[in-house]
Protein backbone atom coordinates (compact mmCIF):
# COMPACT_ATOMS: atom_id res chain seq x y z
CA UNK A 1 0.00 0.00 0.00
CA UNK A 2 1.22 3.52 -0.74
CA UNK A 3 1.77 5.04 2.73
CA UNK A 4 1.06 8.50 1.31
CA UNK A 5 -1.96 7.50 -0.76
CA UNK A 6 -4.39 9.33 1.50
CA UNK A 7 -2.32 12.49 0.99
CA UNK A 8 -2.19 12.15 -2.79
CA UNK A 9 -5.85 11.46 -3.49
CA UNK A 10 -9.06 12.99 -2.23
CA UNK A 11 -12.18 10.91 -1.72
CA UNK A 12 -14.09 10.48 -4.94
CA UNK A 13 -17.13 8.32 -5.67
CA UNK A 14 -19.31 7.87 -8.77
CA UNK A 15 -21.30 10.94 -9.71
CA UNK A 16 -25.08 10.82 -9.79
CA UNK A 17 -27.06 11.54 -12.90
CA UNK A 18 -28.81 14.90 -12.78
CA UNK A 19 -31.99 14.74 -10.68
CA UNK A 20 -34.19 16.11 -13.46
CA UNK A 21 -32.98 13.28 -15.72
CA UNK A 22 -33.01 10.32 -13.35
CA UNK A 23 -36.56 10.92 -12.08
CA UNK A 24 -37.73 9.96 -15.56
CA UNK A 25 -36.67 6.33 -15.06
CA UNK A 26 -36.00 3.68 -12.44
CA UNK A 27 -32.41 2.91 -13.43
CA UNK A 28 -29.63 3.14 -10.85
CA UNK A 29 -28.71 6.76 -10.39
CA UNK A 30 -24.90 6.57 -10.65
CA UNK A 31 -22.72 7.13 -13.69
CA UNK A 32 -19.86 4.81 -14.63
CA UNK A 33 -16.62 5.13 -12.68
CA UNK A 34 -13.22 4.35 -14.14
CA UNK A 35 -11.45 1.35 -12.59
CA UNK A 36 -8.23 3.34 -12.20
CA UNK A 37 -10.08 5.85 -10.04
CA UNK A 38 -11.24 2.96 -7.86
CA UNK A 39 -7.59 1.87 -7.54
CA UNK A 40 -6.75 5.39 -6.36
CA UNK A 41 -9.55 5.28 -3.81
CA UNK A 42 -8.26 1.97 -2.43
CA UNK A 43 -4.80 3.54 -2.21
CA UNK A 44 -6.21 6.05 0.29
CA UNK A 45 -6.49 3.21 2.84
CA UNK A 46 -3.85 3.69 5.55
CA UNK A 47 -3.60 -0.02 6.45
CA UNK A 48 -4.08 0.91 10.12
CA UNK A 49 -2.42 -1.08 12.86
CA UNK A 50 -5.86 -1.46 14.46
CA UNK A 51 -8.38 -1.42 11.58
CA UNK A 52 -11.56 -0.16 13.23
CA UNK A 53 -13.41 -0.63 9.94
CA UNK A 54 -13.43 -4.38 10.69
CA UNK A 55 -15.37 -3.73 13.87
CA UNK A 56 -17.71 -1.29 12.15
CA UNK A 57 -18.73 -3.92 9.60
CA UNK A 58 -21.28 -6.47 10.89
CA UNK A 59 -19.75 -9.02 8.51
CA UNK A 60 -16.21 -8.38 9.67
CA UNK A 61 -15.06 -7.69 6.12
CA UNK A 62 -11.27 -7.74 5.85
CA UNK A 63 -11.16 -4.25 4.42
CA UNK A 64 -7.48 -3.13 4.45
CA UNK A 65 -6.49 -6.42 2.81
CA UNK A 66 -8.92 -6.14 -0.10
CA UNK A 67 -7.98 -2.47 -0.46
CA UNK A 68 -4.34 -3.53 -0.76
CA UNK A 69 -5.26 -6.06 -3.45
CA UNK A 70 -7.19 -3.40 -5.38
CA UNK A 71 -4.25 -1.01 -5.04
CA UNK A 72 -2.10 -3.71 -6.65
CA UNK A 73 -4.84 -4.27 -9.26
CA UNK A 74 -5.10 -7.89 -8.24
CA UNK A 75 -8.86 -8.04 -8.61
CA UNK A 76 -9.06 -11.81 -8.24
CA UNK A 77 -7.35 -11.74 -4.86
CA UNK A 78 -9.48 -8.77 -3.80
CA UNK A 79 -12.58 -10.79 -4.64
CA UNK A 80 -11.32 -13.86 -2.75
CA UNK A 81 -10.79 -11.75 0.37
CA UNK A 82 -14.18 -10.05 0.10
CA UNK A 83 -16.02 -13.25 -0.75
CA UNK A 84 -14.61 -14.97 2.34
CA UNK A 85 -16.83 -12.83 4.56
CA UNK A 86 -19.59 -11.46 2.30
CA UNK A 87 -21.77 -13.60 0.05
CA UNK A 88 -23.36 -10.67 -1.76
CA UNK A 89 -21.01 -7.69 -2.20
CA UNK A 90 -23.02 -6.63 -5.25
CA UNK A 91 -25.94 -5.98 -2.85
CA UNK A 92 -24.09 -4.37 0.03
CA UNK A 93 -21.96 -2.30 -2.35
CA UNK A 94 -25.19 -0.66 -3.51
CA UNK A 95 -27.49 -0.39 -0.49
CA UNK A 96 -25.44 -0.70 2.71
CA UNK A 97 -25.20 2.55 4.76
CA UNK A 98 -21.51 1.64 5.24
CA UNK A 99 -20.94 1.65 9.01
CA UNK A 100 -17.39 0.60 8.10
CA UNK A 101 -16.79 4.07 6.67
CA UNK A 102 -17.98 5.68 9.92
CA UNK A 103 -15.31 3.60 11.70
CA UNK A 104 -12.54 4.41 9.21
CA UNK A 105 -9.53 5.92 11.02
CA UNK A 106 -8.89 8.29 8.11
CA UNK A 107 -12.39 9.64 8.70
CA UNK A 108 -11.31 11.20 12.00
CA UNK A 109 -9.87 14.24 10.23
CA UNK A 110 -10.36 13.53 6.51
CA UNK A 111 -13.04 11.98 4.32
CA UNK A 112 -13.11 8.22 4.95
CA UNK A 113 -12.04 5.63 2.42
CA UNK A 114 -14.80 4.92 -0.13
CA UNK A 115 -15.19 1.34 1.10
CA UNK A 116 -18.74 0.78 -0.15
CA UNK A 117 -17.89 1.80 -3.70
CA UNK A 118 -14.71 -0.30 -3.70
CA UNK A 119 -16.76 -3.30 -2.58
CA UNK A 120 -19.23 -2.84 -5.44
CA UNK A 121 -16.38 -2.41 -7.93
CA UNK A 122 -14.73 -5.65 -6.79
CA UNK A 123 -18.02 -7.51 -7.17
CA UNK A 124 -18.83 -6.17 -10.63
CA UNK A 125 -15.32 -6.86 -11.96
CA UNK A 126 -15.53 -10.36 -10.46
CA UNK A 127 -18.75 -11.00 -12.40
CA UNK A 128 -17.25 -9.50 -15.55
CA UNK A 129 -14.10 -11.62 -15.38
CA UNK A 130 -15.91 -14.82 -14.40
CA UNK A 131 -14.54 -15.08 -10.85
CA UNK A 132 -18.13 -15.44 -9.64
CA UNK A 133 -19.50 -18.61 -11.15
CA UNK A 134 -21.48 -21.65 -9.97
CA UNK A 135 -19.43 -23.84 -7.65
CA UNK A 136 -21.62 -26.75 -6.52
CA UNK A 137 -20.26 -28.85 -3.66
CA UNK A 138 -18.30 -31.96 -4.62
CA UNK A 139 -19.78 -34.07 -1.84
CA UNK A 140 -23.34 -34.00 -0.49
CA UNK A 141 -24.01 -34.69 3.18
CA UNK A 142 -27.45 -36.19 2.60
CA UNK A 143 -28.92 -33.71 5.09
CA UNK A 144 -31.80 -31.45 4.01
CA UNK A 145 -32.41 -27.90 5.25
CA UNK A 146 -35.54 -25.81 4.71
CA UNK A 147 -35.12 -22.04 4.73
CA UNK A 148 -38.30 -19.99 5.13
CA UNK A 149 -37.87 -16.58 3.54
CA UNK A 150 -35.68 -15.50 0.64
CA UNK A 151 -34.44 -12.16 1.91
CA UNK A 152 -30.73 -11.48 2.46
CA UNK A 153 -30.54 -13.60 5.64
CA UNK A 154 -32.18 -16.61 3.98
CA UNK A 155 -30.11 -16.30 0.82
CA UNK A 156 -26.82 -16.00 2.73
CA UNK A 157 -27.66 -19.03 4.85
CA UNK A 158 -28.63 -20.97 1.72
CA UNK A 159 -25.26 -20.30 0.06
CA UNK A 160 -23.33 -21.30 3.16
CA UNK A 161 -25.30 -24.47 3.89
CA UNK A 162 -25.14 -25.54 0.27
CA UNK A 163 -21.38 -24.98 0.36
CA UNK A 164 -21.25 -27.38 3.31
CA UNK A 165 -22.91 -30.02 1.12
CA UNK A 166 -26.44 -29.92 2.51
CA UNK A 167 -29.49 -29.97 0.24
CA UNK A 168 -31.13 -26.58 0.65
CA UNK A 169 -34.67 -25.57 -0.29
CA UNK A 170 -35.76 -21.95 0.08
CA UNK A 171 -39.49 -21.33 0.56
CA UNK A 172 -40.77 -17.88 -0.45
CA UNK A 173 -44.41 -16.92 0.04
CA UNK A 174 -44.24 -14.23 -2.64
CA UNK A 175 -44.13 -14.78 -6.39
CA UNK A 176 -40.47 -13.79 -6.77
CA UNK A 177 -37.28 -14.48 -4.84
CA UNK A 178 -35.51 -11.74 -2.92
CA UNK A 179 -37.67 -10.64 0.02
CA UNK A 180 -36.78 -7.09 1.06
CA UNK A 181 -34.25 -6.86 -1.77
CA UNK A 182 -36.97 -7.61 -4.30
CA UNK A 183 -39.93 -5.62 -3.03
CA UNK A 184 -38.56 -3.25 -0.38
CA UNK A 185 -35.66 -1.61 -2.22
CA UNK A 186 -36.52 0.60 -5.24
CA UNK A 187 -34.94 -0.22 -8.59
CA UNK A 188 -33.15 3.13 -8.67
CA UNK A 189 -31.08 1.83 -5.75
CA UNK A 190 -30.95 -1.86 -6.70
CA UNK A 191 -32.00 -2.93 -10.18
CA UNK A 192 -33.55 -6.38 -10.05
CA UNK A 193 -31.30 -7.93 -12.69
CA UNK A 194 -28.65 -7.82 -9.96
CA UNK A 195 -30.78 -10.23 -7.90
CA UNK A 196 -31.64 -12.41 -10.88
CA UNK A 197 -27.95 -12.78 -11.75
CA UNK A 198 -27.15 -14.07 -8.26
CA UNK A 199 -30.19 -16.36 -8.03
CA UNK A 200 -29.20 -18.02 -11.32
CA UNK A 201 -25.79 -18.87 -9.86
CA UNK A 202 -27.35 -20.24 -6.68
CA UNK A 203 -29.72 -22.44 -8.66
CA UNK A 204 -26.83 -23.80 -10.71
CA UNK A 205 -25.08 -24.63 -7.45
CA UNK A 206 -27.99 -26.85 -6.48
CA UNK A 207 -30.10 -24.60 -4.26
CA UNK A 208 -33.83 -25.08 -4.81
CA UNK A 209 -36.30 -22.21 -4.71
CA UNK A 210 -40.05 -22.51 -4.25
CA UNK A 211 -42.16 -19.38 -4.78
CA UNK A 212 -45.79 -18.84 -3.82
CA UNK A 213 -44.96 -21.25 -1.01
CA UNK A 214 -46.06 -19.98 2.39
CA UNK A 215 -45.00 -22.36 5.13
CA UNK A 216 -47.83 -22.23 7.63
CA UNK A 217 -50.20 -21.27 4.82
CA UNK A 218 -50.43 -23.33 1.65
CA UNK A 219 -47.41 -25.38 2.81
CA UNK A 220 -48.01 -27.54 5.88
CA UNK A 221 -45.57 -26.83 8.71
CA UNK A 222 -45.47 -30.38 9.98
CA UNK A 223 -44.79 -31.71 6.50
CA UNK A 224 -41.69 -29.49 6.27
CA UNK A 225 -40.53 -30.55 9.74
CA UNK A 226 -40.93 -34.19 8.81
CA UNK A 227 -39.19 -33.88 5.44
CA UNK A 228 -36.19 -31.75 6.48
CA UNK A 229 -33.45 -32.26 9.03
CA UNK A 230 -33.41 -28.58 10.03
CA UNK A 231 -35.49 -25.47 9.41
CA UNK A 232 -34.25 -21.89 9.41
CA UNK A 233 -36.75 -19.05 9.84
CA UNK A 234 -35.81 -15.89 7.92
CA UNK A 235 -39.22 -14.29 7.49
CA UNK A 236 -38.23 -10.77 8.47
CA UNK A 237 -39.98 -8.18 10.62
CA UNK A 238 -43.19 -7.65 8.67
CA UNK A 239 -45.70 -5.99 11.00
CA UNK A 240 -45.43 -2.20 10.51
CA UNK A 241 -45.86 0.33 13.29
CA UNK A 242 -49.06 2.30 12.86
CA UNK A 243 -50.39 5.74 13.73
CA UNK A 244 -53.51 5.39 15.84
CA UNK A 245 -54.81 8.91 15.39
CA UNK A 246 -58.14 10.35 14.19
CA UNK A 247 -58.69 9.92 10.46
CA UNK A 248 -56.38 6.93 10.08
CA UNK A 249 -59.18 5.01 8.32
CA UNK A 250 -59.40 7.52 5.45
CA UNK A 251 -58.61 6.48 1.90
CA UNK A 252 -55.22 7.54 0.57
CA UNK A 253 -53.25 6.52 3.68
CA UNK A 254 -50.92 3.56 3.24
CA UNK A 255 -48.05 1.79 4.93
CA UNK A 256 -44.77 2.54 3.18
CA UNK A 257 -44.00 -1.06 2.28
CA UNK A 258 -47.40 -1.46 0.60
CA UNK A 259 -46.44 1.41 -1.69
CA UNK A 260 -42.83 0.31 -2.26
CA UNK A 261 -43.85 -3.24 -3.20
CA UNK A 262 -46.45 -2.00 -5.66
CA UNK A 263 -43.96 0.41 -7.24
CA UNK A 264 -41.45 -2.40 -7.73
CA UNK A 265 -44.13 -4.63 -9.22
CA UNK A 266 -45.11 -1.91 -11.68
CA UNK A 267 -41.47 -1.48 -12.72
CA UNK A 268 -41.30 -5.27 -13.21
CA UNK A 269 -44.27 -5.05 -15.58
CA UNK A 270 -47.01 -6.35 -13.28
CA UNK A 271 -50.49 -4.96 -13.90
CA UNK A 272 -52.12 -3.48 -10.80
CA UNK A 273 -55.95 -3.40 -10.68
CA UNK A 274 -57.26 0.15 -10.92
CA UNK A 275 -59.01 -0.02 -7.55
CA UNK A 276 -55.73 -1.03 -5.86
CA UNK A 277 -53.44 1.43 -7.64
CA UNK A 278 -51.41 3.79 -5.45
CA UNK A 279 -50.19 6.61 -7.68
CA UNK A 280 -48.64 9.90 -6.59
CA UNK A 281 -49.10 11.71 -9.91
CA UNK A 282 -50.36 15.23 -9.36
CA UNK A 283 -50.87 14.69 -5.62
CA UNK A 284 -49.52 16.36 -2.52
CA UNK A 285 -47.64 13.51 -0.85
CA UNK A 286 -46.68 13.40 2.82
CA UNK A 287 -44.26 10.77 4.11
CA UNK A 288 -44.42 10.27 7.88
CA UNK A 289 -41.08 8.95 9.08
CA UNK A 290 -37.56 10.12 8.35
CA UNK A 291 -35.64 6.89 7.69
CA UNK A 292 -34.51 5.12 4.54
CA UNK A 293 -37.93 3.57 3.94
CA UNK A 294 -39.50 7.01 3.97
CA UNK A 295 -36.77 8.30 1.66
CA UNK A 296 -37.53 5.49 -0.79
CA UNK A 297 -41.18 6.58 -0.82
CA UNK A 298 -39.99 10.10 -1.67
CA UNK A 299 -37.98 8.79 -4.63
CA UNK A 300 -40.91 6.82 -6.01
CA UNK A 301 -43.34 9.71 -5.56
CA UNK A 302 -41.00 12.02 -7.46
CA UNK A 303 -40.80 9.53 -10.32
CA UNK A 304 -44.58 9.29 -10.48
CA UNK A 305 -44.91 13.06 -10.82
CA UNK A 306 -46.15 14.16 -7.39
CA UNK A 307 -47.25 17.80 -7.12
CA UNK A 308 -45.24 18.09 -3.89
CA UNK A 309 -43.49 15.78 -1.45
CA UNK A 310 -43.10 16.52 2.26
CA UNK A 311 -41.32 14.26 4.74
CA UNK A 312 -42.06 14.60 8.44
CA UNK A 313 -39.53 13.63 11.10
CA UNK A 314 -40.48 13.16 14.74
CA UNK A 315 -37.09 14.16 16.18
CA UNK A 316 -35.01 17.33 15.94
CA UNK A 317 -32.83 17.87 12.91
CA UNK A 318 -29.43 16.27 13.66
CA UNK A 319 -26.24 18.36 13.60
CA UNK A 320 -24.58 18.94 10.23
CA UNK A 321 -21.24 17.60 11.48
CA UNK A 322 -20.49 14.67 13.75
CA UNK A 323 -18.81 14.98 17.12
CA UNK A 324 -15.42 13.27 17.22
CA UNK A 325 -16.58 11.59 20.42
CA UNK A 326 -18.98 9.51 18.31
CA UNK A 327 -16.16 7.77 16.46
CA UNK A 328 -15.91 4.85 15.61
CA UNK A 329 -19.68 4.43 15.97
CA UNK A 330 -22.12 5.59 13.33
CA UNK A 331 -22.74 9.25 14.21
CA UNK A 332 -26.14 10.86 14.53
CA UNK A 333 -25.65 13.47 11.84
CA UNK A 334 -27.77 15.12 9.16
CA UNK A 335 -27.82 13.17 5.91
CA UNK A 336 -29.56 13.80 2.61
CA UNK A 337 -30.40 10.96 0.24
CA UNK A 338 -30.55 11.01 -3.54
CA UNK A 339 -34.35 11.03 -3.24
CA UNK A 340 -34.24 14.26 -1.22
CA UNK A 341 -32.07 15.85 -3.91
CA UNK A 342 -34.83 15.11 -6.43
CA UNK A 343 -37.34 17.24 -4.55
CA UNK A 344 -38.62 17.07 -0.98
CA UNK A 345 -39.61 19.45 1.79
CA UNK A 346 -38.26 18.05 5.06
CA UNK A 347 -39.81 19.04 8.38
CA UNK A 348 -38.26 18.20 11.76
CA UNK A 349 -39.64 17.89 15.30
CA UNK A 350 -43.18 17.39 13.99
CA UNK A 351 -45.95 15.30 15.55
CA UNK A 352 -48.86 14.19 13.36
CA UNK A 353 -52.13 14.75 15.19
CA UNK A 354 -54.94 14.07 12.75
CA UNK A 355 -55.83 13.21 9.15
CA UNK A 356 -58.49 15.51 7.68
CA UNK A 357 -60.90 14.20 5.00
CA UNK A 358 -62.48 15.79 1.97
CA UNK A 359 -66.14 15.30 0.95
CA UNK A 360 -65.34 11.90 -0.63
CA UNK A 361 -63.71 10.58 2.56
CA UNK A 362 -60.24 10.85 1.02
CA UNK A 363 -57.38 12.32 3.04
CA UNK A 364 -57.11 16.02 2.19
CA UNK A 365 -54.71 17.40 4.78
CA UNK A 366 -52.77 16.54 7.92
CA UNK A 367 -52.80 18.45 11.18
CA UNK A 368 -49.40 18.59 12.85
CA UNK A 369 -47.82 20.31 15.80
CA UNK A 370 -44.23 21.38 16.47
CA UNK A 371 -42.25 19.71 19.25
CA UNK A 372 -39.67 20.95 21.71
CA UNK A 373 -37.23 18.20 22.73
CA UNK A 374 -35.33 18.52 26.01
CA UNK A 375 -33.06 16.18 27.94
CA UNK A 376 -34.51 15.06 31.27
CA UNK A 377 -32.03 15.95 34.02
CA UNK A 378 -32.91 12.89 36.10
CA UNK A 379 -33.25 10.08 33.57
CA UNK A 380 -31.00 11.50 30.86
CA UNK A 381 -33.64 10.63 28.27
CA UNK A 382 -34.98 13.13 25.76
CA UNK A 383 -38.64 14.02 26.16
CA UNK A 384 -40.80 16.41 24.17
CA UNK A 385 -43.58 18.86 24.73
CA UNK A 386 -45.93 20.22 22.12
CA UNK A 387 -45.28 23.87 21.41
CA UNK A 388 -48.36 26.01 22.10
CA UNK A 389 -50.00 27.75 19.14
CA UNK A 390 -48.03 25.64 16.66
CA UNK A 391 -50.92 23.57 15.27
CA UNK A 392 -50.92 23.75 11.47
CA UNK A 393 -52.25 21.92 8.41
CA UNK A 394 -50.28 20.42 5.54
CA UNK A 395 -51.90 19.66 2.19
CA UNK A 396 -52.02 15.90 1.70
CA UNK A 397 -53.80 13.78 -0.91
CA UNK A 398 -51.60 10.73 -0.30
CA UNK A 399 -49.86 9.73 2.94
CA UNK A 400 -47.29 7.02 3.63
CA UNK A 401 -46.56 5.75 7.14
CA UNK A 402 -42.88 4.83 7.41
CA UNK A 403 -42.17 4.67 11.15
CA UNK A 404 -40.62 1.22 11.35
CA UNK A 405 -41.66 -2.34 12.13
CA UNK A 406 -42.83 -3.83 15.40
CA UNK A 407 -42.17 -7.57 15.08
CA UNK A 408 -42.54 -10.57 12.77
CA UNK A 409 -45.92 -11.89 11.68
CA UNK A 410 -47.22 -14.33 14.27
CA UNK A 411 -50.20 -15.75 12.42
CA UNK A 412 -49.50 -18.95 10.56
CA UNK A 413 -45.92 -20.23 10.77
CA UNK A 414 -44.79 -18.95 14.18
CA UNK A 415 -48.01 -19.80 15.98
CA UNK A 416 -48.15 -23.26 14.44
CA UNK A 417 -44.53 -23.95 15.37
CA UNK A 418 -45.01 -22.71 18.92
CA UNK A 419 -41.72 -20.83 19.05
CA UNK A 420 -41.05 -18.64 22.06
CA UNK A 421 -40.78 -14.86 21.72
CA UNK A 422 -38.42 -12.48 23.46
CA UNK A 423 -39.37 -9.34 25.38
CA UNK A 424 -39.42 -7.31 22.16
CA UNK A 425 -41.77 -9.70 20.40
CA UNK A 426 -39.14 -11.27 18.13
CA UNK A 427 -38.45 -15.01 17.88
CA UNK A 428 -36.32 -16.05 20.84
CA UNK A 429 -33.16 -18.03 20.18
CA UNK A 430 -30.01 -19.05 21.98
CA UNK A 431 -27.61 -16.07 21.78
CA UNK A 432 -24.82 -17.81 19.86
CA UNK A 433 -26.50 -20.78 18.20
CA UNK A 434 -29.63 -19.19 16.69
CA UNK A 435 -31.69 -22.19 17.85
CA UNK A 436 -35.29 -21.76 19.00
CA UNK A 437 -37.09 -23.75 21.69
CA UNK A 438 -38.45 -26.05 18.94
CA UNK A 439 -36.28 -29.01 18.00
CA UNK A 440 -34.29 -28.47 14.78
CA UNK A 441 -35.79 -25.01 14.19
CA UNK A 442 -33.41 -22.04 13.95
CA UNK A 443 -33.98 -18.33 13.28
CA UNK A 444 -31.94 -15.48 11.79
CA UNK A 445 -32.22 -11.94 10.49
CA UNK A 446 -34.89 -9.39 11.36
CA UNK A 447 -37.17 -12.14 12.67
CA UNK A 448 -34.62 -12.70 15.45
CA UNK A 449 -32.98 -9.30 16.03
CA UNK A 450 -35.72 -6.92 14.88
CA UNK A 451 -35.59 -4.58 11.90
CA UNK A 452 -32.03 -3.87 10.91
CA UNK A 453 -29.61 -3.44 8.02
CA UNK A 454 -29.16 -5.72 5.02
CA UNK A 455 -25.56 -6.27 6.05
CA UNK A 456 -26.71 -7.48 9.46
CA UNK A 457 -29.16 -9.87 7.79
CA UNK A 458 -26.36 -11.40 5.72
CA UNK A 459 -24.22 -11.74 8.84
CA UNK A 460 -27.09 -13.41 10.72
CA UNK A 461 -27.69 -15.84 7.87
CA UNK A 462 -24.02 -16.84 7.74
CA UNK A 463 -23.74 -17.35 11.49
CA UNK A 464 -26.99 -19.32 11.66
CA UNK A 465 -25.70 -21.55 8.86
CA UNK A 466 -22.64 -22.37 10.98
CA UNK A 467 -24.88 -23.37 13.86
CA UNK A 468 -27.07 -25.54 11.65
CA UNK A 469 -24.04 -27.20 10.06
CA UNK A 470 -22.67 -28.00 13.54
CA UNK A 471 -26.10 -29.28 14.63
CA UNK A 472 -26.32 -31.62 11.65
CA UNK A 473 -22.70 -32.82 11.59
CA UNK A 474 -21.33 -32.32 15.09
CA UNK A 475 -18.88 -29.70 13.81
CA UNK A 476 -18.82 -27.04 11.11
CA UNK A 477 -16.61 -26.46 8.10
CA UNK A 478 -18.06 -23.00 7.45
CA UNK A 479 -16.18 -19.77 7.99
CA UNK A 480 -17.16 -17.60 10.95
CA UNK A 481 -17.11 -13.85 11.29
CA UNK A 482 -13.63 -12.39 11.07
CA UNK A 483 -12.77 -10.53 14.26
CA UNK A 484 -10.43 -7.57 14.30
CA UNK A 485 -7.96 -6.85 17.09
CA UNK A 486 -10.57 -4.51 18.55
CA UNK A 487 -12.86 -7.48 19.18
CA UNK A 488 -10.15 -9.15 21.24
CA UNK A 489 -9.86 -6.20 23.59
CA UNK A 490 -13.64 -5.68 23.98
Amino acid sequence: MDPKGFLKYNRETPKSRKPQERVKDYKEIYEDFDDQKTVQQATRCMDCGVPFCHNGCPLGNIIPEFNEAVHEEDWHHAFEILNSTNNFPEFTGRICPAPCESACVLGINESPVAIEHIEKAIAEIAFEKGYIRPQPPVIRSGKKVAIVGSGPAGLAAAVQLNKAGHLVTVFEKSDRIGGLLRYGIPDFKLEKWVIERRIAIMENEGIRFKTNAEVGGNIDVQHVLDEFDAMLLCGGSLVPRDLNIPGRELKGIHFAMEYLEQCNRRVAGDLIPEDQLIDAKGKHVVVIGGGDTGSDCVGNANRQGAASVTQLQYHDMPPLQSDLADWPNVPLVYTSSSSHEEGCQREWAILTKMFIPDKKNLVNSIQVVNLDWQKDKITGKYIFRELPDSLQSINCNLAFIAIGYAHPQYEGLLQQLGVQLDERGNVKATPTHFQTNVEKVFVAGDMRRGQSLVVWAISEGREAARSIDAYLCGQTVLEGKTHSLLNIFN
